[in-house]
């Protein structure tokens, strides 16, 4: 198996003017008289000023010096090119992290984060940093056969760390790589010693024998939940859970993106494919709706003060240049049809992990069904309210600040910290040797 170097290419000249020529020549669909602001979706006085931002000004020259400071390549794995970047620390102290992304971003979504967690900032704990590009996204060759989901990115990229010589690692994710990252958890264990995510997926404890046995009181708060509320059992706040079905559209209007990748990616990837304004409205919505504003900018900005337009779309771009949108959303549908989600959701996560919870996320559990559903080390609550209290059982962290889905953007020193704080504790408690 060979590793070889890889470089964030220039867009080729026939390519650089494919995409001026339709940007310059955009034709914008018809809107209602009235603003609605983004309940039908990303509205034009949004999309525009961006696309005509790509068109004149933004330069992927830039964007590419960037990258090209990591050390990137590929290796063949299971019959697929995988790009990676490795940035191995000079500590002799340093955990191996792998950083999982999800859509509809790339491995870019952790551009502030990698040097700051490799040289382990602030005397924090310092990691040999991985951040790969998921199969079908960025750099790394797409699926070519079907049922490529959750389960086979999962083996890959933990033979991946393998690959590297990394025998113990922890890793890191956000939506997906929440989703590929609890798979490797459960099916890893021998490697994987630590398991962060800011996107937690769990079930309640429900009655099952396993939890009447082990958690009785938190299988009881959640059978007086059903009655009286979550608000009322669990804290105001303390649960946000939209949609009762992976594409509940009725109860979850964020749910549509959901429903047609799952179940008609290719239908939608033609004009996603060829079109690169319709590629920047699609992943714009997803930009702005999963990302934390203020309620008096949330339906007059476009993007939140903490992404930039630049980060934006490098973000695009690598989707445009690399042709992978269609990959990317392929995920989806197969795993909406992959046995092996139900099993993993269902299923605890016996390795040590910890939770780090924003207040622009999709969703929100209860500690206790986390409590419940793994070995949960380290809990965090990033919330709007300054107050802050340290349990004696388990350490809690709250914090007055803005941040949802992608806090590597957003916030990117608390992610830093939060993730810092993890491997130490993996350390101090010998999890990891």
């Amino acid at each position: 198996m060979s590793i070889e170097p890889f470089e964030v290419p220039s867009i080729p000249s026939d390519r650089f003017e494919l995409l001026k020529q339709k940007l310059r020549n955009a034709e914008y669909p018809n809107e209602l008289e009235k603003d609605v602001g983004w309940k039908y979706g990303a509205p034009r006085w949004a999309v525009e000023p961006l696309v005509q931002e790509w068109l004149n000004n933004y330069d992927w020259e830039k964007a590419r010096a960037e990258m090209n400071r990591w050390h990137h390549y590929r290796v063949p794995i299971q019959g697929l090119n995988i790009h990676f970047i490795h940035e191995p620390s000079s500590n002799p102290d340093a955990v191996a992290l792998l950083l999982l992304n999800g859509w509809p971003s790339n491995f870019y979504e952790f551009h502030k984060i990698i040097e700051p967690l490799r040289d382990g900032v602030h005397s924090g704990q310092p990691f040999h940093v991985v951040v790969p590009s998921i199969p079908g996204y960025g750099f790394s060759e797409a699926p070519k056969l079907p049922g490529h989901g959750v389960q086979k990115n999962g083996e890959i990229l933990s033979e991946l760390m393998g690959t590297l010589g990394y025998n113990q690692y922890m890793i890191a994710g956000s939506d997906w790589g929440s989703m590929i990252g609890k798979w490797i958890a459960q099916n890893r264990k021998a490697q994987c010693k630590g398991f962060h995510t800011v996107l937690p997926m769990v079930v309640p404890p429900i009655p099952s024998l396993s939890n009447l046995w082990n958690h009785p009181i938190k299988v009881l708060k959640f059978l007086a939940s059903l009655g009286l509320g979550f608000d009322a059992v669990y804290g105001r706040g303390s649960t946000k859970i939209k949609g009762k079905s992976f594409a509940d559209v009725q109860n979850d209007r964020e749910a549509g993106y959901r429903a047609i990748q799952g179940t008609r990616p290719y239908t939608l990837a033609f004009g996603l494919s060829d079109s690169p304004v319709a590629l920047l409205a699609w992943i714009l919505e997803k930009f702005h709706n999963w990302t934390f504003h203020p309620a008096e900018r949330q339906d007059t900005e476009a993007l939140p003060e903490t992404i930039t337009t630049d980060e934006f779309l490098t973000q695009v771009t690598i989707y445009w240049l690399t042709n992978t949108m269609s990959s990317s959303t392929r995920l989806y549908y197969e795993a909406f049809n992959e046995p092996a989600m139900g099993v993993m959701f269902f299923n605890r996560v016996e390795i040590p992990m910890a939770v780090a919870n924003f207040p622009g996320e999709l969703n929100k559990f209860p500690r206790e069904w986390l409590e419940a559903g793994s070995d949960l080390q380290q809990f965090s609550e990033f919330e709007l309210v300054n107050i802050s209290f340290i349990s004696n059982v388990l350490p809690v962290l709250t914090n007055s600040v803005q941040g949802g889905h992608f806090p590597a953007l957003e916030t990117s020193e608390l992610l830093v910290d939060d993730i810092q704080r993890f491997g130490k504790l993996l350390k101090a408690k010998k999890f990891i040797q």
